[in-house]
This record gives structure tokens, sequence and C-alpha cells, in this order.
């Protein structure tokens, strides 16, 4: 007999989800890369695509995350989320853009700062 389900298991495994795929094609996801749908998307076919990524471009719907954000939203590990944003970046879907290094500001967001301090 089998003892009950705990409600944090997963009804299907995460090498299900990635069809047995352990590392993204090409593309690499950081925690903080901000991911957001593609001006292409409304236009795009989902036909081919399963149902978890038809789970992150909803939540991409509202507006731009970052992988670790919809890592959590989605309960789904980081990895796994790395694999399936790599496959909808291959198909068009998303586009990905690097948040600000605040280590190594730009000359223009330092005088955006310094103009916004001065109207204080």
């Amino acid at each position: 007999m089998r003892p009950p389900r705990r409600s944090g298991d997963r009804l299907v495994r995460t090498y299900v989800v990635t069809s047995g795929r352990a590392h993204a094609s090409r593309n690499h996801f950081d925690h903080i890369t901000l991911v957001a749908l593609s001006t292409s998307a409304v236009h795009l076919s989902r036909a081919q695509l399963g149902p978890e990524h038809h789970m992150i471009l909803d939540k991409l719907a509202g507006s731009a995350q970052s992988v670790a954000e919809l890592s959590a939203h989605l309960h789904q590990p980081v990895s796994v989320l790395r694999i399936l944003l790599a496959d909808l970046m291959e198909f068009g879907h998303i586009t990905t853009r690097q948040p600000i290094d605040a280590a190594d500001p730009t000359r223009s967001l330092l005088e955006e700062v310094l103009a916004g301090l001065r109207n204080l």
C-alpha cells in the first residue's frame, strides 16, 4: 500500500516537463535576467508549446519578470525554467534584457539621478 501523497509532490516529474533535457539548448538565463513577451508573440502559433510554456507566457502577459520570480510563481526549479525559456526564445515568443548593473552605472543614468535630486 502506498503512503498518501504529500502536497509538495509533483504530479509530473521535471524530466518530463523538459523532455529529458538537462540543459538549455543555447540560451543562458541568469536568476536576475528580465524576461518579457516579444512584440511578435501575439502573432505566433502556440500549437507546438506545452502547458508549462503556456503558463510562462500567461504570467508574462502582465509585465516583465525575472527568471527567479517566474520560477517561484510557477513552482518550477530554475534549472527547468531555463530550459523552457530557451524553448520560448527559440520560437520567438520572449525577449530578455539584463538589469542595470549597479556597480557600473552609465553616465546618462548618473545624470538622471542628479537631475532627480536637484528636483527635490
